[in-house]
């Protein structure tokens, strides 16, 4: 495991993965990868690989979190994100940086200590305690620094 603090916490999805770096309360980085739909499945996959391993590469990390995929009414929306998250988990695994997985509401308790906590209420509490001058945007990027700090609450719970 890598000798150093930084987590990253990823909101997954086919066309936009979220991503927030953090190292305690420090924000480090967070934006959203961008695959284009226009392409075959194989190549948009392929690409969120890619940029996933240079943004691993940019930085030491210790840990990551991401979204446990949650059942979804829309089927084609499920299967994006299961295939989303399951380039994440391998790519993690291929740079050997353990992984905590979280459901919103473990996100939502650990940010705002309210499991029916809804979007803005999230977005405030990670302005607030990152102490941000705004709320991240795009939503993705504030869900990802979200899931960051709730991974860094409950990875120590994984290891025991």
């Amino acid at each position: 495991m890598p000798s150093s603090n930084i987590t990253i916490g990823f909101d997954p999805g086919l066309a936009n993965t979220g991503y927030g770096v953090v190292e305690g309360q420090t924000v480090l980085e967070y934006g959203v990868l961008h695959t284009t739909p226009k392409q075959a499945i194989g190549q948009r996959l392929l690409d969120l690989s890619n940029q996933l391993n240079k943004l691993l590469k940019r930085y030491n990390v210790a840990q990551a979190g991401c979204e446990k995929l949650f059942f979804a009414r829309n089927v084609t929306t499920a299967i994006d994100v299961g295939q989303a998250r399951g380039i994440i988990i391998m790519t993690l695994a291929k740079h050997h940086i353990p992984l905590t997985e979280v459901t919103p509401l473990q996100v939502k308790q650990s940010v705002t200590g309210y499991g029916r906590a809804d979007k803005q209420q999230i977005q405030y509490m990670v302005k607030t305690i990152f102490k941000l001058t705004r709320i991240p945007k795009p939503d993705d990027a504030a869900d990802a620094l979200a899931i960051a700090l709730t991974a860094q609450h409950y990875a120590p719970l994984d290891n025991l």
